[in-house]
């Protein structure tokens, strides 16, 4: 095992640089047996989230029979996957809660936003309305589940921007 005092962590741990464990940088890469094979897996955790990041197929040894042991290269690639697809689940978690669409009014063009707010104990929406030189026309509260789609915020301008039927408004 390799412990480097002179890399260690933002957190004051010192980077580990074993055959099967790797941590630094933030990350803590890990062979593991792949239960669903006869081979081994490779996962990454980002420190201090209790889930991998990425779990992978991992090459076996010139033995056939052990992993290849992790090393500098290996881990750099790893940490950049792992790190894409961190990235694309803050996309699209950011693309589910925040949708944006332009309705064309006698008026002009509205620009209406539904944003979640995924409040842990009282999970919400707000549906916004701004016009052209971005003066914000209306704002509701409205349920996280609210149908949010061309024809609902058409109608919701066509109210006066009041709460939409069905929208579970606080």
């Amino acid at each position: 095992m390799t412990q480097n005092p002179a890399n260690e962590e933002a957190d004051g741990l010192p980077a580990i640089h074993q055959d099967r464990l790797w941590h630094d940088r933030g990350w803590t890469a890990r062979v593991i047996e792949n239960i669903d094979d006869d081979g081994w897996a490779v996962e990454m955790i980002l420190d201090g989230e209790p889930e991998p990041a990425l779990v992978g197929p991992w090459t076996m040894g010139r033995d056939k029979k052990n992993p290849k042991p992790l090393d500098a290269a290996a881990f750099s690639t790893l940490v950049k996957t792992a790190s894409e697809v961190l990235r694309r689940h803050e996309q699209h978690l950011h693309a589910m809660h925040h949708k944006r669409l332009t309705v064309s009014t006698e008026a002009g063009l509205i620009e209406v936003a539904f944003d979640i707010v995924p409040d842990e104990d009282d999970p919400y929406a707000l549906l916004s309305a701004q016009d052209e030189a971005g003066e914000q026309l209306g704002e509701v509260r409205v349920g996280p589940g609210f149908k949010f789609s061309k024809q609902s915020a058409t109608a919701w301008i066509e109210s006066g921007f009041g709460q939409p039927d069905g929208s579970s408004g606080n």
